[in-house]
């Protein structure tokens, strides 16, 4: 059942919830305009290219992009001197692209609610291990690089 727990679970499922409302429940709502579609392709976009980065930077380290796993390296380069979760924020901004693009505006609560069940559920017990494993260094890390942005 641990692999079914993953981040990309929440993010489909998300996702899923928020096409099925666009589509099926829209009740008359609209963002109103291409700007919606704009904004939500930029966003998907720039989802994708952090998501890019962080995995260039895990196979760069050579260290697990799993979530349930403690990493054999703490990296501190690339786009983790920005961001200490990128991965999980280009998954919050893929969520919240789509949801401009398909115009759910009743589905826009699913961006915080998954940010909440991401940070709960992967962020800080990885947070925890790193904190235990790799100690001064996480520490340092931690002071001077902020968790989503």
């Amino acid at each position: 059942m641990k692999w079914i727990d993953i981040p990309p679970v929440w993010l489909v499922a998300c996702l899923l919830l928020a096409w099925g409302q666009a589509r099926f429940y829209d009740f008359g709502l609209s963002f109103g305009g291409g700007w919606a579609d704009l904004v939500g392709g930029l966003l998907v976009g720039g989802g994708v290219l952090l998501m890019a980065l962080a995995v260039m930077e895990f196979r760069k380290h050579r260290t697990t992009v799993i979530p349930h796993e403690t990493p054999s390296n703490l990296i501190q380069s690339g786009i983790f001197s920005r961001s200490r979760n990128p991965i999980y924020l280009g998954d919050a901004l893929i969520l919240l692209g789509l949801i401009l693009y398909w115009d759910a505006v009743l589905a826009l609560p699913l961006v915080p609610i998954f940010v909440w069940v991401i940070e709960r559920r992967f962020v800080i017990p990885e947070e925890n291990r790193m904190r235990r494993t790799f100690r001064a260094e996480f520490a340092r890390y931690e002071s001077k690089v902020r968790r989503w942005i």
